[in-house]
């Protein structure tokens, strides 16, 4: 009888594993990022919320959003060393859209100028956003969300021309930065090291006068 009972208690505990619901990858980054929501700010979170119809990126290129194709990230914080250079930690900032028809001297919470997006498999995962101000729309460093934007720098290689002195500020609304939702580079971002062919291994950009 002590044996029936184990087969019994065998077989209801085989059932469970294998009727049970299963989480999939995609379910844990949906309520890792639903998580992430509920930490922004009130205006953050709007901002979020505006940008999500982004999270497909061919939404993003209908609506004027360009892919540089290049994973920018920065592994390694000595390239960058001395006081000439952006203060970047090691981390990525991923791929970037930009949207010329969002350039301007006014900054918009809701048309950011960059939409960042990380490699993950064959997609291209939504995780923050960036203001973008070229230094000769304004020579004095604009503001959002009470934050002021950096800089100002020259262009990040290869994406964009060394000339191109801009301000910005990287704003991670999908994807949480174990240094601060405004800190420019993401260590918990990553650019592919195999299987994609267009990750660069970049240094910080040289601060520059406005």
């Amino acid at each position: 009888m002590k044996s029936i009972r184990n087969g019994w208690t065998l077989a209801a505990l085989f059932t469970l594993a294998v009727t049970a619901p299963r989480v999939t990858n995609a379910q844990l980054a949906q309520g890792s990022a639903s998580r992430r929501g509920s930490t922004l700010t009130p205006a953050l979170a709007a901002t979020r919320a505006a940008l999500e119809k982004y999270a497909d990126p061919m939404a993003a290129v209908r609506d004027g959003y360009f892919s540089t194709v290049a994973c920018i990230e920065f592994r390694d914080k000595a390239k960058g060393a001395g006081h000439e250079h952006m203060d970047y930690r090691p981390g990525a900032m991923g791929v970037h859209f930009l949207n010329p028809a969002n350039i301007g001297p006014t900054l918009d919470s809701l048309k950011p100028q960059v939409l960042l997006y990380e490699p993950v498999g064959d997609k291209l995962r939504l995780v923050g956003a960036e203001w973008f101000v070229p230094v000769a729309v304004s020579k004095t460093p604009p503001t959002i969300f009470g934050q002021t934007l950096q800089g100002p720098m020259e262009g990040h290689q290869p994406i964009m021309p060394e000339g191109l002195h801009h301000w910005d500020l990287h704003v991670w609304l999908w994807k949480d930065n174990p240094a601060g939702v405004f800190v420019a580079t993401n260590s918990a971002v990553k650019c592919p090291t195999t299987g994609y062919g267009y990750s660069f291994d970049d240094k910080p950009p040289k601060i520059v006068q406005p």
